[in-house]
């Protein structure tokens, strides 16, 4: 026989099936895809040599005002390189098994800056970039393996409660055992271009056990560079999640050509603009192919000395690139590490200046 419930038990049920449901559409309807956060990204800024190298402080108060000039200047996110497994002033973030050092004052620090940055309304990326003793000598085994899914689980479990804009790079520029240009590993190698499949697919997989719809990057081999796109992934099957992850970006780099681009080049060597847009339209093209975004994680002109980077040319390049890639759905993240590549100086009161008006005028349409 049907008996009703009590006024307060019914209260309580509903309150359950809204906590229920507001839980399902808060996992599922409301995570943004892969395509619709990379249009989001658009255009943004690197903060390089900060947490990758021993270079430039970490702390929020020395970063946030760098972070503040970049939004008020329309950059919609932040790409923050770390090292984790090699040492910087004297110490790793993770031991020799992977697992995170959530003591070290370098962790807390990053977290202080992502939250600021994301407080700012910023997307987040946060890669494994400079790791040495992965690289290096990576040969597919479990002594590799089993290091860098600790650590990405460790990673991704820091960062597990955090908003969706927030994103995980799985590994910054592959290179030495997964193939780079000087080298004497090829990037066209096939056992580089598997290794460099693998080590992404099984960073991909540690993150999915914890978060399985956080936003992911993968990138190439050879540094990263772009023409590798359709090497690496020749087809959406050859992708982490066999083409299936729709929470999936690819991020490549170019310093193409390296006698313009490179820190030692020359603006006598610039190419000429179709030589520029042609490799970026034939990366949109692939990307297309893929079913995947893509992202420009890198680019730039350095310059060791000189005025060269305070021309017309270099302004234009810059200009040119963001322009190309945004005009085919894809987003861009200029290279800055204040140094040879730097879009950005200290100015007086703890602030920051644009360096030689490269941003701002790379934001004019």
């Amino acid at each position: 026989m049907f008996r009703p419930l009590p006024t307060a038990a019914l209260l309580c049920f509903a309150a359950l099936l809204v906590a229920c449901s507001v839980g399902k559409v808060a996992t599922e309807s409301d995570t943004p895809t892969a395509s619709e956060t990379n249009r989001s990204l658009a255009t943004g800024f690197n903060l390089g040599n900060t947490f990758d190298y021993d270079i430039h402080s970490t702390s929020l108060k020395d970063v946030s005002p760098l972070i503040d000039l970049y939004a008020a200047a329309g950059m919609r996110h932040v790409r923050i390189p770390v090292t984790w497994g090699n040492p910087i002033k004297g110490n790793n973030l993770c031991d020799d098994q992977g697992k995170l050092n959530l003591k070290n004052s370098r962790i807390t620090d990053l977290a202080q800056v992502v939250d600021y940055a994301l407080g700012k309304g910023l997307y987040v990326i946060v890669d494994t970039h400079h790791e040495h003793w992965l690289k290096d000598g990576y040969d597919g085994s479990a002594k590799y393996n089993e290091k860098f899914t600790n650590l990405w689980t460790g990673i991704a479990t820091l960062f597990k409660d955090s908003s969706p804009k927030l994103i995980l790079e799985i590994l910054n520029e592959p290179e030495k055992a997964f193939g780079d240009w000087t080298g004497s590993v090829k990037p066209f190698e096939p056992r580089a271009l598997a290794l460099t499949r693998q080590i992404n697919e099984i960073g991909v997989k540690a993150v999915r056990k914890v978060s399985p719809t956080r936003i992911i990057m993968v990138g190439t081999n050879g540094q990263g560079n772009h023409s590798m796109l359709d090497e690496v992934y020749p087809d959406a099957q050859s992708l982490p999640g066999g083409g299936k992850d729709k929470h999936l970006i690819v991020t490549v780099h170019t310093y193409d050509p390296w006698p313009f681009c490179g820190q030692d080049g020359s603006n006598a060597r610039w190419p000429g603009a179709d030589a520029i847009t042609g490799p970026i339209k034939a990366v949109a093209a692939h990307g297309r192919k893929l079913g995947v975004p893509i992202n420009y994680g890198e680019f730039g002109v350095g310059r060791t000395g000189g005025n060269e980077r305070d021309t017309d040319l270099v302004r234009g390049y810059y200009r040119l690139v963001r322009k190309t890639a945004l005009a085919e759905g894809m987003s861009v993240t200029p290279w800055d590490d204040r140094g040879w590549f730097g879009l950005t100086a200290p100015a007086s009161g703890g602030k920051f200046r644009f360096v030689a008006d490269i941003l701002p005028s790379m934001m004019k349409d």
